[in-house]
């Protein structure tokens, strides 16, 4: 069982605190370093490995400037993360844009940027080509179907809306190369917050097969293979992480079994984790403003689902500790809830925890990915502060809380009753 540990005393915390009220999320940089690292380590045997981190799990310029140092490129899914892309020095073919449904100005930033992109349908080429022109560098999404067995987050890929069939997969390619393009690369993203080592090294098998036939038909030598991102994280203390070492071993061993005796043992490999790396980096501080005791016990915090959507959506797990109390006994039950007007407002259903007082802060661990991201203002809640937690200990502001003026802006329009 791995311990759930924060990053700052309680002391530490409050003198945060006075300056930047609860509720934020923090981060902390150096965990976000090592984690990228570990991830480049295990695949350091390719000739070029570039994480492609998923802009979607973090999407803060700090966080995407932090990661460039570290040699990520990004993976993006709208305008708005393209946009972000440039503005934390990213270029060219750092830039990887992996939407769905795209629409037109999408794909004419991406062509604006130079970026790869990488299409989810056969009938998107047409339409890039109509829209936005094609690129230097061209990818597919795959589709695997019942080959994979998929998960509760993600589906089955026989239900998911992303990525071609087999057999429209070739025909793309096929397309592509009539009108005129000539690099290419192979994407796959069948996982999430998965941990098991063989379903990374499965998937690389899918895609390095699909890397040697392209090659056998088409002529097509892909200048990289995108295995996706997916990789998990242990939310509960009991679980184990990712062992990258083995997943870098196990696909180090197909490439050399399946890749090189075809003559592409040059292929670059990518991954794009989004929670692998930032996620357990991350933080909500809350503080207790309220206790109920009806049917059962609930505290009430300062925070609600709008800061932290995961538990309400999926049902997922986020450990919770309590500053200060962290080796004290967990004698009471408790619901954690927000004050949304939504029965499905809990961070946490029946958990035990030690006796938690009005004032308590209360850490709710690994929301660092897919946590502000997925903030919304349903109830006119207003988004949190967002810190970076540096290797010196000092605490920078990267995303301010957003305020009541924020929230009515587009409200205020001629005629308007919002002044």
């Amino acid at each position: 069982m791995s311990k759930k540990t924060f990053p700052l005393s309680k002391e530490q915390l409050e003198e945060i605190i006075k300056k930047y009220p609860t509720p934020f999320h923090i981060y902390d940089e150096r965990a976000i370093r090592e984690n990228i690292r570990k991830l480049q380590k295990a695949f350091a045997w390719a000739p070029r490995f570039r994480e492609q981190f998923a802009v979607k799990a973090l999407p803060n310029p700090r966080i995407l400037q932090v990661l460039h140092e570290e040699g990520a490129g990004t993976d993006n899914s709208s305008l708005a993360e393209l946009v972000l892309s440039e503005a934390s020095g990213y270029k060219g073919e750092e830039i990887l844009l992996t939407s769905n449904d795209t629409p037109a100005d999408e794909f004419q930033k991406a062509i604006e940027l130079g970026a790869i992109i990488n299409l989810d349908d056969i009938s998107h080429l047409d339409y890039l080509e109509k829209n936005a022109g094609l690129p230097k560098i061209l990818c597919f999404r795959y589709n695997p179907g019942d080959l994979i067995e998929g998960n509760d987050i993600i589906g089955k890929p026989t239900e998911a809306k992303y990525g071609l069939t087999r057999d429209q997969l070739f025909e793309a390619y096929k397309m592509a190369q009539e009108k005129g393009v000539k690099r290419f690369g192979l994407h796959t993203m069948v996982a999430s917050n998965e941990r098991r080592t063989e379903a990374f090294v499965f998937t690389a098998k899918l895609m390095f097969e699909l890397a040697v036939e392209l090659k056998r038909r088409l002529s097509i030598h892909v200048e990289f293979v995108n295995i996706g991102g997916g990789i998990g994280i242990p939310y509960r203390p009991e679980e184990e992480p990712v062992d990258l070492e083995a997943v870098g071993e196990g696909i180090h061993k197909l490439y050399n079994e399946m890749m090189v005796p075809e003559g592409l043992g040059d292929v670059a490999m990518m991954t794009e984790s989004g929670r692998a790396i930032t996620g357990p980096a991350g933080w909500l501080v809350s503080t207790a403003i309220h206790e109920k005791k009806t049917y059962k016990d609930y505290i009430g915090l300062d925070s609600c689902m709008a800061n932290l959507m995961r538990p309400a959506m999926y049902g997922a797990y986020h450990h919770i500790t309590i500053a200060g109390k962290e080796n004290e006994s967990c004698d009471h039950t408790y619901d954690i809830t927000g004050s949304l007007c939504e029965n499905n407002d809990k961070f946490a259903i029946d958990r035990k925890l030690p006796k938690i007082d009005i004032g308590d802060r209360v850490i709710i661990h690994d929301t660092g990915a897919h946590g502000s991201a997925m903030g919304f203002n349903y109830n006119g809640k207003l988004w949190c502060a967002e810190l970076l937690l540096h290797e010196d200990g000092s605490v920078e502001l990267i995303r301010r809380a957003e305020t009541l003026d924020d929230y009515f802006a587009t409200l205020k329009y001629p005629g308007s009753v919002i002044k």
